[in-house]
């Protein structure tokens, strides 16, 4: 069928925010999180949510500061949320397993929970929750498409991976689309892998089987706009999934440990492409509506496509 083009622009200094610092009681602890809600909201009408994870030792107002999720969010019209990890030995985490072995907070408990308390409070669109985080909150984005994949209809790993727990322990209802975006020179998340995570070749082929996606990728380069990085990208799409899913990897050679466009690489937005991808699927799999977030960083604004199928 043919594709039906809508284009918009929008300045970012024309959105006001709304954003919210809340928590909730979970196994009896008080669990924090910052929520944003963009001001289109209309309760009559259902809208996504998209959770965004901190790293090991990082926090929610740092994560929301620097992926610039809430820009997005007013753009494209969905709730973003970022909870806040407990301590482990003095340092804030997501119990994944791996180095966080000691833990014994339930994790994926309290992000049900979380789910079922911001649904109560806004008119969310339940087949349209997603999750994505850097580093440990890319392995804690991997443990809810294992774990509470009943909710999550797609996830997204910056500069994260799976733990061998995580994997061992895997249990997906339904074809799940990942997007993985990794530096090959990442020296705290290794792309090859360690004792305590799977390697970024080896996750990915997991969800290339589970998901039934076509063997062989189709492969494209990014254009090289920043010449003076040190780095390039390379997207790696497995099409075809069950229900139209599809497995995605941004990998950028010669990157580190970094949220890319931000730090490091910037010829991608690492939130922009994350919005991209979720923006094409529910949980039933891929829909016919999508929108497309590009981000103009010389006029200053993002741009909103709509994409018509």
């Amino acid at each position: 069928m043919k594709k039906v083009l809508i284009i918009l622009f929008f300045p970012l200094s024309s959105f006001s925010q709304q954003t919210l610092y809340n928590s909730i009681i979970h196994d009896n602890i008080q669990r924090d999180y910052i929520i944003h809600i963009p001001n289109t909201y209309n309760v009559n009408n259902t809208i996504p949510l998209v959770f965004c994870f901190h790293g090991y030792g990082g926090n929610a107002s740092s994560i929301m500061s620097y992926t610039n999720f809430n820009f997005i969010s007013d753009t494209a019209e969905f709730i973003v949320v970022y909870p806040q990890g407990t301590l482990l030995q003095g340092t804030t985490h997501w119990n994944v397993g791996g180095w966080t072995l000691a833990s014994s907070i339930d994790d994926v408990g309290f992000i049900a929970a979380l789910i079922d308390s911001i649904s109560y409070l806004y008119n969310i669109n339940l087949d349209r929750i997603y999750s994505t985080g850097m580093s440990n909150g890319g392995y804690m984005s991997f443990l809810l498409a294992c774990q509470l994949s009943h909710k999550i209809a797609a996830i997204a790993s910056v500069t994260g991976s799976m733990t061998p727990q995580t994997y061992n322990q895997c249990n997906p209802e339904h074809p799940t689309p990942v997007l993985q975006i990794h530096g090959s020179g990442d020296q705290v998340v290794p792309y090859v892998g360690a004792i305590w995570s799977l390697s970024i070749n080896d996750i990915l082929q997991y969800w290339i089987n589970f998901n039934s996606c076509d063997a062989l990728p189709i492969t494209t380069s990014i254009t090289d706009i920043n010449m003076f990085d040190g780095t390039t990208v390379e997207r790696q799409s497995w099409f075809n999934g069950d229900n139209g899913v599809s497995t995605e990897h941004l990998k950028v050679f010669g990157g580190g440990h970094n949220w890319f466009g931000i730090s490091g690489n910037m010829d991608i937005h690492s939130s922009a492409e994350i919005w991209n991808f979720f923006s094409k699927y529910d949980i039933n799999g891929l829909i016919e509506t999508t929108t497309e977030i590009i981000e103009d960083k010389k006029k200053k604004k993002i741009r909103l496509k709509y994409l018509i199928f």
